[in-house]
């Protein structure tokens, strides 16, 4: 159901371009919806920071697989369970750039009768790379079509994508990385029973929306035919407010930018929103210091209570009556 009716959106948005174009919508698919996609992009990702900035959290809540530190004769493992600021900071940048936590992951199964083994998922660890870095690094080099001239570094990244040659074009590695990693994502959530029985429509759209953009844009680079200097000249001009419709682009290039465009629509409302929230996470942004350090809830409305002497001050006689235990014995002060 979740696949059907998710490929089944994808299909619709490629003919909703295709069919846009051909009776001559081009300035609605060139310039009404992309600024109409990069403003709810920004104003909703905007949102959702803030949202998440202004949650309390008042305590120290992070993940920890490490020793903590306590005694100075036990190794402290700074990275998995720091303590300072600097300790958090190398974590996170082994999260974000190498996704530390899902190289680190395992998954149970049971083999040979009732033994229960654990297997690492090294193949979602290097699939999920893959797929984050040539996303990146596919972004990165796209932004030769907003700027003239185009920077060096951009220059560096692309010809270095572009290393290996194919006919007369050069082969970009990202576009062939990403399709492959996307592939993988989709097939284990097909093929494995309990992944499937977990994954929502939310989970399958993006990966077909996705894969729509590299492949329309794989096309575009390979088979089919398209303008680029009109193409800059497009881009250019939204990025000057000052657009203007090339003709003779070429449909694919339409539904290439109306997925892009679909795709920055829906990131702040779906699970791709975490490329923002892994910097809030408090599992992971804070340091463990809750042994060094007392951390009191601000939030919280004044209470009144009770220490625990003038409890037993007042049921002091009672308590000794019952043989229990107190902390101050009255007779034995008197004496």
């Amino acid at each position: 159901m979740g696949i059907g009716f998710s490929l089944l959106i994808a299909i619709v948005l490629v003919l909703v371009a295709l069919l846009g174009t051909s009776i001559g919508l081009n300035a609605l698919f060139a310039v009404v919806i992309p600024y109409l996609a990069f403003s709810i992009f920004l104003v909703g990702f905007i949102a959702r920071i803030v949202k998440w900035g202004r949650s309390p959290v008042p305590f120290r809540i992070p993940t920890t697989c490490g020793q903590q530190k306590s005694l100075d004769w036990i190794k402290h493992n700074e990275i998995e369970n720091p303590s300072t600021k600097m300790g958090v900071v190398g974590r996170m940048l082994l999260e974000i750039l190498c996704f530390r936590s899902l190289f680190r992951n395992t998954r149970m199964e049971l083999r040979e009768g009732n033994k229960l083994v654990f297997i690492w998922e090294k193949w979602l660890w290097l699939a999920g790379l893959l797929f984050h870095w040539s996303f990146f690094i596919i972004l990165f080099r796209h932004l030769r079509l907003f700027m003239e001239p185009v920077p060096s570094l951009v220059e560096l990244v692309t010809t270095l994508d572009g290393f290996f040659g194919f006919g007369m074009h050069s082969l970009f590695l990202t576009d062939a990385f990403i399709l492959v990693a996307v592939t993988y994502l989709f097939i284990r959530r097909v093929v494995i029973p309990h992944v499937k029985y977990v994954s929502l429509p939310a989970d399958y759209f993006p990966l077909f929306l996705i894969f729509g953009i590299a492949l329309s844009g794989v096309l575009m680079k390979y088979v089919y035919r398209v303008d680029m200097i009109a193409v800059k000249e497009l881009t250019l001009g939204l990025v000057t407010f000052n657009p203007v419709v090339p003709q003779g682009i070429g449909a694919i290039f339409y539904v290439h930018l109306f997925l892009v465009c679909v795709l920055f629509m829906y990131f702040p409302f779906s699970k791709l929103m975490h490329m923002g929230g892994v910097f809030l996470s408090p599992t992971r942004n804070l340091p463990n210091d809750s042994r060094a350090k007392r951390h009191v809830n601000p939030w919280n409305y004044p209470v009144k209570f009770r220490t625990y002497e003038e409890y037993e001050d007042e049921f002091r006689k009672f308590m000794k009556a019952m043989g229990l235990p107190v902390e101050k014995d009255d007779s034995k002060e008197k004496s």
